[in-house]
């Protein structure tokens, strides 16, 4: 699909987000895991979702559709069935790596694959640390790339630091510590992302975190209902839009801005971006709030070190606000963007010089000059939907027209993403 992108002068309107798509592979692969009948309300309508689902009634989960955005899910207390045919995660690594966790304590054979890109994603630091448990797990390339074969058993504890700060390495050892023989210790460099922990505790499991290290053992959980809050990640890109065009007024609603992921929200404040949270409460154990964004003189700052587990899939959208900032923009520590979906390194800096931006690649992040003035292009959204929704948002700002090959894959997080841009033009 290609998608043109025409400047707008003005930006008003308010926006509803589609649901968080982290917390939604959650609720639902946690209550599949759990004892009872679970509701989950504005579950993320995006592929990578979806890909959750079907996998999960692959493995036996009762899963009954009640309204557009609402499901009803039936647990199986951890007793799920060996599936008839390979459980295909589509795009989502998510989906991939935190049921590999589930399916290394069954007792049964499984076969985790995903579409090309997802098959190129390195898997070694999952299968390390649960053949470490007992798990016998092999994949292509001396078991570092999907598909993965996860033959089921009994698992012990571990004590594990991870090499890197990573929610889905984390969750995916949480939930096979749920079903190992004694407590496992999980020991993280930096907080990354802790919707797993969250729902884990609220759903009764045995978890106690000290810091940066947690320890789990061998837990029931109880089915409990959740209602999704908005995405921030998608959420970050209207943003962005709000605060770079120079005559906008943005109400983005209900949106999660748990204190591990609002990494956006904490930067662009840095950058000194007009950005207010309206209507803050607390729903289903996560933080929820209103976001009213304006017009924006940017500066440019340092993004890296700590921050960055809270801003990883923020990162391209920041790129091109830093685009519109004055002075340098520099992004480290941020070589995980490699192994996305694409090179987003590599993607962001192609496309947005192809607009005239200034950007130069490093090692692990970005070094972005600006303010400039970006032109329309064709562009090329690398098959990545973060990449293709950030070229939108500059394609706003640009003079002319800019056309985005490949457009189409921002139905992986974000399958009104074209409409609700349309709906903007004040």
């Amino acid at each position: 699909m290609r998608q043109g992108v025409t400047p707008r002068r003005r930006l008003d309107g308010d926006i509803s987000l589609p649901g968080d798509k982290s917390i939604s592979h959650r609720a639902a692969i946690l209550n599949s895991l759990a004892y009872g009948t679970a509701v989950i309300s504005n579950y993320g309508p995006g592929e990578d979702c979806l890909s959750t689902l079907r996998c999960l009634a692959s493995l036996g989960i009762e899963i009954t559709q009640t309204a557009a955005d609402q499901l009803t899910l039936v647990g199986s207390d951890r007793d799920l069935k060996e599936p008839a045919n390979v459980l295909d995660a589509g795009n989502s690594g998510t989906t991939m790596r935190l049921l590999a966790g589930v399916v290394a304590g069954q007792q049964f054979h499984s076969i985790l694959t995903g579409d090309p890109s997802l098959r190129s994603r390195p898997m070694g630091r999952i299968i390390e640390p649960l053949q470490r448990m007992g798990a016998t797990i092999h994949g292509r390339r001396r078991d570092t790339l999907p598909p993965l074969s996860i033959l089921g058993g009994t698992l012990q504890g571990l004590d594990y630091a991870l090499p890197v700060p990573s929610a889905q390495l984390k969750s995916c050892l949480l939930l096979a510590g749920l079903s190992a023989t004694e407590k496992s210790v999980i020991r993280e460099p930096t907080q990354s992302r802790d919707h797993t922990e969250r729902m884990l505790i609220i759903m009764g499991a045995s978890l106690t975190i000290l810091g940066n290290t947690m320890t789990v053992s061998p837990s029931r959980l109880k089915a409990q209902d959740v209602v999704v809050p908005g995405d921030i990640s998608s959420g970050a890109f209207w943003i962005v839009a709000g605060v770079v065009h120079p005559d906008s007024r943005l109400l983005i609603r209900n949106v999660g801005i748990n204190q591990t992921r609002r990494g956006v929200i904490d930067v662009l404040r840095q950058m000194g971006a007009n950005l207010h949270i309206k209507n803050e409460r607390v729903e289903g154990g996560e933080e929820v709030g209103d976001i009213y964004v304006t017009s924006s003189d940017l500066e440019g700052i340092e993004i890296s070190g700590p921050v960055i587990p809270r801003v990883i899939d923020e990162l391209p959208i920041l790129a091109v606000a830093a685009c519109f900032a004055k002075g340098k923009t520099l992004i480290r520590d941020a070589a995980e963007l490699r192994i996305k979906e694409t090179d987003r390194i590599r993607a962001m800096a192609l496309e947005l010089n192809r607009m005239g931006g200034d950007l130069q690649e490093t090692a692990d992040g970005l070094v972005i000059n600006g303010p400039k003035t970006l032109h329309g292009a064709r562009c090329s959204s690398h098959g990545d939907h973060r990449v293709a929704m950030s070229l939108a948002i500059a394609g706003l700002m640009a003079t002319g027209e800019t056309v985005i090959d490949g457009a189409e894959c921002t139905a992986v997080s974000y399958p009104k993403f074209w409409e609700h841009l349309e709906s903007l033009g004040g």
